[in-house]
């Protein structure tokens, strides 16, 4: 009896291994469902740079338009009114005090006579406050002056006569420069114009813009109370928006 108990216990061990590595192996070749994910959203950079082309293209396109839009109106306006520059004339000057005062400046007074003429057939020109005439030796302002504030019409010329002050530091150092240069006979001065002018266009006042031109002057003396003889003179404008 003892040895058959023996033989049977190692058989029903082996059994109960096996049933165990066989549901073992059931577990592990069970498949494993995983969870299913919702697709990843597309990247905000792509959008974000879209919005910005679209943006581009629309602000390219109002500016190739408003370009156009601008030709279009500034060749009507000069093929119906045919703007052209006023012109500038240097008629006279002359100087009525040029002497050292007590502190050792250059005081200057002159007297100018410029003609403005207006050659359009359809445009007014207004001289704005503001305008001034200035006359300079080499680097140095002697004196300057107001333009007076007028209206100028369709062809008109007109004469304007300006006077012009200054005081000019170190002036024993300028008045004797300016006494050799006068030995010679020939005197150059530049006289500078700065005027702000709003355009008519029938009767459309424009925005003001500015006027600036230099002429190049040589005269043969600044002795005072004299006229100048004006030996040479070059003149030229344009315009400042």
């Amino acid at each position: 009896m003892g040895d058959n108990q023996q033989r049977v216990y190692p058989i029903v061990q082996m059994e109960a291994k096996k049933t165990k590595t066989s549901q073992a192996q059931e577990k592990t070749q069970l498949p494993v469902q995983r969870p299913v994910l919702p697709p990843p959203p597309p990247p905000m950079h792509n959008k974000r740079r879209n919005i910005c082309c679209k943006c581009f293209c629309w602000s390219l396109s109002l500016l190739v338009i408003g370009l156009i839009a601008l030709a279009v109106a500034v060749a009507i306006i000069y093929f119906v009114f045919l703007p052209k520059l006023p012109q500038y004339e240097v008629n006279s000057l002359r100087v009525t005090s040029l002497g050292i005062n007590l502190d050792l400046s250059l005081s200057a007074l002159f007297k100018v006579e410029i003609t403005a003429r207006n050659p359009n057939k359809k445009i007014g020109i207004y001289y704005e406050k503001g305008g001034r005439i200035q006359v300079w030796y080499t680097k140095t302002k002697l004196c300057e002056g107001p333009i007076p504030k007028f209206y100028q019409g369709h062809r008109n010329v007109t004469k304007l006569n300006v006077d012009l002050t200054g005081s000019v530091q170190s002036g024993n150092t300028v008045l004797s420069a300016l006494q050799q240069q006068q030995q010679t006979g020939h005197v150059p001065l530049d006289l500078k114009v700065d005027a702000p002018v709003a355009v008519k266009l029938g009767k459309l006042k424009l925005k003001k813009i500015r006027i600036l031109g230099k002429c190049k002057l040589v005269v043969d003396s600044l002795s005072t109370n004299n006229r100048v003889n004006i030996k040479a003179s070059d003149c030229k404008f344009g315009l400042k928006l």
